[in-house]
């Protein structure tokens, strides 16, 4: 079963983890954020990365998530090029829930995060 393979931790202590920040603006839009290695650092070389991260948001009541967004991260030092796994989204919804965000590091494999999205 793939979710056996889906690892978790605290973000502030392991460098996979995916952590969620998030914003409610004026006009009720929600501005997500998932980054890893904001607190420590992971590698961004060829031979160790993270290749991905992709965004979910699970509204209070409903029974499946919806997928916000798919990154991919192409650069791993070739030409000098190094991309940063950040992925940003802005998305609309009426009702609270949980934003999920998944990672995938090419040694270490997948690593998952939540954090409860409150609109009031």
């Amino acid at each position: 079963m793939l979710s056996n393979t889906i690892q978790s931790g605290d973000w502030k202590s392991e460098k996979h983890v995916p952590e969620i920040e998030y914003k409610l603006t004026e006009d009720g839009f929600v501005k997500v954020k998932a980054s890893v290695g904001k607190e420590i650092e992971h590698p961004n070389t060829l031979e160790h990365h993270i290749s991905w991260i992709k965004l979910f948001f699970l509204a209070e009541g409903e029974k499946f998530p919806v997928e916000i967004a798919d990154y991919e991260f192409k650069a791993h030092g070739e030409g000098g090029v190094f991309t940063k796994p950040v992925a940003k989204s802005v998305f609309k919804t009426e009702k609270g829930g949980k934003l999920f965000a998944i990672s995938y590091c090419n040694i270490h494999g997948l690593w998952e995060s939540e954090k409860d999205l409150e609109l009031n």
